[in-house]
């Protein structure tokens, strides 16, 4: 067997969401033959999230009906509902809750992430409070819009809160979105685009607050929330509160592995490769989804930490590849981030990274036409594209983003044929000002307290 091979033994994939499923099916069609199990802390089959805050809450489907189609049996052994604990490095060893040890020769982590939790525990478990994550998380909040209740409260304004709002409104429900930023969705579009997003909640009627937070949640004397206090010294009453928060990655149970694992993700390398805490690649365990971060040369080799669909299945496919195949025959994972969202009507779709930027453009249509696509550039080259209501030109910008091509860029945008606006500033936030965590971080990896160096006796 050539070194680096690996058609038979033994695989782990820690993660039984999108992402180990898709490399569970990817890793059978690489050809590998051996013994392949697949944990997840959840007890169901892998399901698909984006329709929890869509469909589900619209009452157009169920939250037991997003299940995600295998497109081939993995032949794998699913352990549902059991939490892994652990990584035995040395030992090649994934510790499980119930005691249990599954011995890899390979181990693929995809734990992903978790819906942020409100930061007073007590507050927290009020009956109406919650968070929009899980099946469970779809299925209660879809019956709580289903009950009519006189207002939802909604805080935190990114893409998650964004379209909790929109549909709530779709159902005739007041809503109210508080958010600490300046705008919805300011983290992931920059300040202009953030505009339109403010300017589409309250045409649509929801009662939106920015630049305040929210203190306290308060509840009466049978344990039901009944309303919060905000920043401003104002106060909303409402039946419903959701927590959009953003996302924590699940590293936890990685604390003492040795491996590269913190807030951020997981670190790795271009093959999905992960690190450990010294810098140091390890050759048998590798990371994809939402909670690796990986390094990307169109932005800078950044560490990119990414929450989106398609990086979870094109990276799933790329450590499966790598895991089983020699070195000369590894490839990286070099796919251009891609996002959608629904809300307000509105169809947003994104390629590149828009807060990897300092300016941006509209190259085609305008904000007050609402049908748009705004360019981001970086150090005079294109990073990014936004499209609201034009998607059909998103392959012209992805091309202009593969190719490294000049920001502004030239005319001759799909059906423009006239040199785009202005480049202005793209008035990216610093994330730490915002409700919401970002959905694509930038970060470098900085080793933790933990991290010492022992130097031997002499």
């Amino acid at each position: 067997m050539v070194p680096g091979d690996l058609k038979d033994g033994r695989i782990v994939i820690v993660g039984a969401s999108l992402t180990g499923l898709r490399a569970a099916e990817a890793l059978r069609e690489e050809g590998f033959t051996g013994s392949l199990t697949v944990v997840g802390d959840e007890p169901h089959p892998p399901y698909d999230r984006p329709p929890l805050s869509k469909q589900v809450l619209l009452g157009q489907a169920t939250a037991d009906t997003t299940e995600l189609p295998m497109r081939r049996d993995p032949e794998a052994d699913w352990r549902l509902g059991v939490r892994a604990t652990g990584v035995d490095l040395l030992a090649k060893r994934v510790l499980l809750e119930d005691g249990e040890s599954l011995p890899y020769d390979r181990l693929l982590i995809a734990t992903g992430t978790r819906a942020r939790p409100w930061p007073d525990p007590e507050e927290g478990a009020l009956d109406g409070v919650l968070t929009l994550r899980t099946r469970e998380d779809g299925a209660e909040l879809a019956e709580r819009l289903a009950a009519a209740p006189e207002r939802v409260l909604v805080i935190g304004a990114g893409f998650t809160g964004s379209e909790i709002a929109s549909a709530c409104r779709e159902r005739g429900l007041e809503v109210t979105v508080a958010e600490r930023g300046p705008a919805p969705l300011v983290g992931a579009l920059g300040g202009t685009l953030s505009k339109l997003a403010a300017v589409m909640h309250r045409n649509h009627g929801v009662d939106l607050r920015t630049g305040v937070t929210v203190t306290a949640l308060h509840g009466d004397r049978n344990g039901s929330f009944t309303g919060a206090q905000l920043s401003d010294g104002s106060r909303v009453d409402a039946d419903v509160c959701v927590v959009a928060l953003g996302a924590i990655r699940n590293v936890e149970w990685l604390a003492d592995s040795g491996l590269a694992a913190g807030p951020r993700g997981i670190a790795c390398d271009a093959g999905c490769r992960a690190f450990t805490m010294y810098g140091i690649v390890t050759d048998d365990v590798f990371v994809a989804g939402d909670v690796s971060r990986f390094p990307h040369p169109l932005f800078g080799y950044q560490m990119l930490s990414l929450e989106h669909w398609g990086n979870a299945v094109e990276q799933a496919e790329v450590a499966a590849h790598n895991m089983v195949n020699p070195g000369p025959l590894r490839r990286p994972h070099l796919a251009i981030p891609t996002f959608w969202s629904t809300q307000f009507g509105l169809n947003i779709k994104s390629v590149g990274v828009p807060t990897y930027s300092d300016y941006v453009v509209i190259a085609q249509g305008s904000l007050e036409a609402r049908r748009l696509a705004m360019v981001y550039g970086y150090q005079g080259r294109v990073t990014a594209a936004v499209t609201v209501d034009m998607a059909k030109s998103l392959d012209y910008y992805r091309h202009l983003i593969e190719t490294a091509a000049p920001f502004p860029p030239p005319p001759g945008a799909a059906d423009r044929a006239i040199a785009a606006d202005v480049p202005i500033p793209s008035d990216v936030p610093d994330p730490s000002g915002l409700s919401h965590g970002p959905t694509v971080a930038l970060t470098g990896y900085l080793p933790d307290r933990r991290l010492t160096v022992v130097q031997p006796a002499r």
